[in-house]
């Protein structure tokens, strides 16, 4: 095969991953391109919040849509299959009201970062996990740690 062969097969290849890529990821739509039923759940979930958009994102093979909300002062994104049940809710939480456990185990994880905010990871009305917003050095990074503030033997 001539270099220039390789390298076509190359930006192929590329090309391949980068739309396949693009294909898993999250896309801003309008509350107009929801299902019926998402718009259902939404206007029942959005009561007394500011809504702040909308995704639509596949993963895992499977379709799901976000709405994005502002309740009380924090934010609050509700993870929704097509047919308007909810996969997912991650919901801010004050650092100050979080179980000691669990602030240490973020602070520890954190090391010397600096906690930006911590979120609730429910699923099936189960919390299941905190995720803290952290930057170090100037990178931001997400840290998450189980309900009693132990390590997560996988991601949420």
């Amino acid at each position: 095969m001539t270099t220039r062969a390789a390298l076509g097969v190359t930006l192929i290849a590329i090309v391949i991953v980068a739309l396949s890529s693009a294909q898993e990821g999250e896309n801003t739509i309008q509350r107009s391109q929801l299902p019926p039923a998402v718009q259902k759940t939404v206007e029942q979930q959005s009561t007394g919040a500011t809504v702040r958009g909308f995704s639509k994102e596949r993963e895992n093979g499977k379709t799901l849509y976000e709405v994005e909300l502002d309740v009380n002062g924090h934010s609050k994104d509700i993870l929704m299959d097509s047919r308007g049940v909810i996969a997912e809710v991650e919901e801010e939480v004050a650092f100050d009201s979080l179980p000691a456990t669990v602030k240490s185990g973020l602070q520890a994880k954190a090391g010397r970062g600096k906690i930006l905010k911590v979120e609730s990871i429910t699923k099936r009305d189960q919390l299941m996990a905190y995720e803290a917003k952290v930057v170090t050095d100037g990178k931001k990074s997400e840290i998450p740690v189980g309900p009693n503030g132990q390590s997560l033997a996988h991601e949420e």
